[in-house]
């Protein structure tokens, strides 16, 4: 069945069903009620290409992730597509791999789809590879980095609550000896982790104990365990910028006979599902994932609506809180942990 037959079918004319289907207010609702009866009835399924054509709209919105085999960036893509499903959109997905040049490739590829809109959920990358995307006037939404501009929406991570408390959380286990690993520090959302951490062990008293960089993955985690366990003084704890960074210094640590939290106490930071899952299950600073891709949505939703856009561009706020589970305890007197406490 073609559009042709579902207009002579409902009794309205083409443009009616055109109009119905690409969800044009100007349709009464009782001509609109016949069109969808007839849709439904005889399983119509319109030309994607041909109502972009038409309606001057693709109903797509890229979306743009760092890495797909990091855990924390699936559900982040189940959320947006269950939002964009129930909003009449595709999306159009894609992962850069950390890598400029694969990212200059996935923009002109979302040029040629005509995407409505893209969000960068990437945390880092560089503003001069989305050029020809501001540039042909695409909506953006970015984590940290968006500029003040028309059509830009920049999401905005307030990491120092979620890790003043997991600070202040060591601190009043008696901890004085807490080490923190970072991401790679090129990225934004690294560096503002780093500092977070800095800023709330100055608050408290304490100097750090060690900084080492990470790399954001469990391989970075292990080397990174191995730094704490050559230091001088090892640590009695321990903050990772990320849970995959934790779960890599925890697997480690085991295999070294270094008892979590008991010898060590470890924090996470995202809240991935697997979190909860580990043995034991990690305590961490929550920064939702379903949330983030929420409100990148609806953030492009409501620029591709705007008629006019904000000279500034939208700033939308996300917080951190701490998820307390088990791999963190008391320090006990020889400079490990008591027992299991939160």
């Amino acid at each position: 069945m073609d559009i042709r037959q579902v207009a002579k079918r409902a009794g309205v004319s083409t443009a009616t069903v055109s109009r119905t289907i690409n969800h044009i207010s100007t349709v009464s609702p009782q001509l609109a009620k016949r069109v969808w009866k007839v849709v439904e009835e005889f399983g119509y399924y319109p030309n994607t290409q041909a109502r972009a054509l038409v309606s001057g709209r693709s109903r797509i919105f890229g979306l743009i992730i760092s890495d797909f085999t990091n855990p924390f960036f699936p559900e982040i893509v189940g959320a947006f597509e269950a939002i964009a499903v129930e909003n009449n959109y595709e999306i159009l997905l894609t992962s850069t791999m950390n890598d400029p040049l694969r990212m200059k490739s996935l923009v002109r590829r979302m040029i040629e789809r005509r995407v409505e809109g893209v969000a960068v959920l990437t945390f880092g990358m560089e503003e001069a590879l989305l050029e020809d995307l501001r540039l042909r006037k695409v909506p953006l939404v970015l984590v940290d980095i968006g500029p003040p501009r028309p059509r830009i929406s920049n999401i905005r991570i307030e990491y120092l609550p979620g890790i003043r408390q997991a600070v202040q959380h060591l601190a009043a286990l008696r901890h004085e000896r807490i080490a923190f690993i970072t991401g790679p520090l090129r990225l934004h959302s690294a560096m503002a982790r780093k500092n977070a951490f800095l800023k709330s062990m100055r608050e408290i008293g304490i100097a750090p104990h060690l900084i080492v960089e990470g790399d954001h993955t469990m391989e970075g985690g292990r080397a990174a365990f191995l730094q704490l366990l050559s230091a001088r003084t090892r640590p009695t704890a321990v903050l990772c910028s990320n849970d995959v960074t934790a779960i890599g210094l925890i697997r480690k640590s085991l295999a070294n006979g270094i008892r979590i939290p008991r010898d060590l106490s470890v924090i996470g930071f995202d809240n991935i599902r697997l979190a909860e899952f580990t043995l034991p299950p990690l305590t961490t600073v929550q920064m939702s994932q379903t949330e983030l891709a929420r409100v990148a949505f609806n953030a492009l939703q409501a620029e591709v609506e705007r008629k006019t856009p904000e000279p500034q561009g939208s700033e939308y706020v996300l917080k951190t809180e701490l998820v307390l589970r088990e791999s963190t305890a008391l320090v006990t007197p020889h400079g490990g942990s008591a027992k299991h406490g939160n």
